[in-house]
């Protein structure tokens, strides 16, 4: 049996002297202990070394897909006939078991006799120091790592993420700067500001006039329009601003002078993310701009991670807050995160954004995969995805413009069926009509007209005539049931006197019955007071 042994120096294939010890596997580490007890166990049989350290990392590279190099194969093929080969790898061994018809083998106990070879390595290996295998390794695992890494430094969008958040900070801190130059030198020349809406420009005027006595004598020319200049000139001699020392106008200068030296990196800043992002993301760029595509890029963390996102969440990156809030209050989710600021969305109607943004967002993300996984370094894929674009936002504002313009529902005219109408090519094509001469005979015209204004007549007197009939017989129905209801109405009446009368007579009758009790119940009572007055009277 053979053991193959990948070091930093070359492959190594060492003989198993003894096979039964592997059976032993948990005593198999007492035999690597020492030197002279692990050179009873292997032995040294060829050594295939690397010419230089690119061909190790090719090695190493190739070893970690679990396949062989063609210095390897050969080595094989020179030494391995009819041999069992020990392999770490399993599928390296199925790969050189399929190529190079040699039996592999890999189990716990190749494993546990890898890691004797390894700790006695320097000593199975005549002539491969500890001195020299240590250096060795650590630049090989360094190449190994920078490879790893990136495959190359063009495409390294870390670059991209850092420059997009500087520019944001440079963005704060300049508008913070400005204003305060404005809030500053404003006490002395408070019209200024009014006049001169712009931060850059505003900083160049205050670091040219110095006092505002001195504007009438300066010349704005190179910063300022002529119009702008002579309004600044006349509100200088009747500014209602106060006095300020020469060590105000000192410290105002120079804040002045960071204004401008920021707003100068800035544009160099600005620059540099447009270079980097045509060569990183030349498609996404060519969709969206530079700004939104290094913000995308930065919010998904790199191209890689924002390439495994699909379109519905490019289209609301940058959103999250809202979309958890939607959610939570159960209402409509946005439309749109960071790819708002896109030109092509900025120029649809209010309407239509929606629309713009969910296409837009499904061809970002095909030009974020092909950018992070293609070959090409052109943006051909992006500005072909933009005419796209571009022709699909002209068809919705030309079918915005339809239902405006057009019906109320928005559907097209329906034409007249012409049977002249040619097919084909010519389909618009209609043949001229016939000259008539009769249409200019001026009596025909105008019994025409007398015999239309007749008929016109007779129809406005017969649907007079209807409306009179309807009316008169709606006179007849109303009088009809006027005399119905009154006929009922007589009826109740009668009912409820009868009523009445019933419950008269019968509150008589109850009266009559309770006055006959009431007289037979005091008839006793007052034969007792009689026969009392006879008695008192003896």
């Amino acid at each position: 049996m053979l053991v193959l042994f990948e070091t930093p120096a070359g492959f190594a294939l060492f003989k198993v002297l003894d096979e039964g010890k592997l059976s032993k596997v948990d005593d198999l580490w007492k035999d690597f202990s020492s030197a002279d007890t692990a050179r009873q166990v292997v032995k040294l049989k060829a050594f295939s070394k690397f010419e230089n350290t690119s061909e190790a990392l090719a090695a190493a590279t190739l070893l970690i897909d679990s396949k062989p190099t063609k210095g390897l194969r050969k080595f094989l093929r020179a030494h391995c006939d009819g041999e069992t080969l020990a392999v770490a790898d399993s599928k390296l061994g199925n790969v050189i078991k399929d190529k190079l018809q040699i039996e592999c083998v890999h189990n716990h106990a190749v494993m546990e006799l890898m890691r004797g070879v390894r700790s006695q390595l320097s000593e199975l290996i005549t002539g491969l120091g500890a001195q020299d295998l240590a250096p060795m390794s650590l630049g090989l695992s360094h190449s190994l790592s920078r490879y790893k890494l990136k495959f190359s430094p063009d495409k390294v969008d870390t670059m991209i993420i850092q420059a997009i958040g500087l520019l944001d900070d440079l963005d704060k801190e300049l508008n913070t700067y400005a204003m305060r130059v404005r809030e500053w030198y404003g006490w002395h020349f408070p019209e200024l500001a009014k006049i001169v809406q712009d931060n850059i420009l505003y900083a160049k005027a205050v670091k040219l006039m110095g006092y505002r006595t001195n504007a009438a004598k300066l010349d704005f020319s190179e910063i300022l329009s002529e119009e702008v200049e002579i309004e600044l000139k006349e509100a200088a001699v009747v500014s209602m601003g106060t006095e300020i020392s020469d060590l105000d106008l000192i410290n105002i200068k120079d804040l002045c002078d960071q204004v401008l030296s920021l707003s100068e990196y800035r544009a160099q800043l600005f620059d540099y993310l447009k270079s980097r992002m045509n060569t990183i993301a030349p498609n996404l760029t060519a969709l969206v701009g530079e700004l939104v595509g290094a913000r995308l890029i930065a919010h998904g963390g790199s191209l890689i991670n924002l390439a495994k996102q699909p379109g519905s969440t490019v289209q609301i990156l940058g959103a999250e807050k809202a979309l958890f809030r939607a959610l939570k209050t159960k209402h409509a989710t946005p439309k749109y995160g960071l790819i708002f600021h896109a030109s092509l969305i900025g120029q649809a109607a209010p309407k239509i954004k929606g629309k713009m943004s969910r296409s837009l967002a499904a061809k970002t993300a095909l030009a974020i995969r092909y950018d992070a996984l293609g070959d090409s370094q052109d943006n051909s894929m992006g500005m072909e995805n933009r005419l796209k674009l571009e022709a699909r936002l002209r068809n919705l504002e030309g079918r915005e413009l339809g239902r405006s313009a057009g019906s109320t529902k928005g559907k097209p005219k329906i034409e007249v069926y012409n049977k002249d109408q040619k097919k084909g090519a010519g389909a618009m094509i209609t043949p001229a009509k016939s000259y008539n001469p009769a249409a200019d005979s001026v009596l025909g015209r105008l019994e025409a007209e007398a015999e239309e204004a007749q008929m016109d007549d007779g129809k406005k007197d017969k649907k007079k005539k209807k409306k009179e009939k309807v009316v008169t017989d709606e006179e007849a129905d109303e009088d009809v049931g006027k005399k119905e209801k009154k006929k009922k109405k007589k009826k109740d009446a009668s009912e409820e006197d009868g009523e009445v009368q019933n419950g008269e007579e019968k509150k008589k009758k109850k009266r009559k019955h309770a006055e006959s009790d009431e007289a037979e119940a005091e008839t006793p009572s007052k034969k007792k007071e009689k026969k009392k007055k006879k008695k008192t009277e003896v």
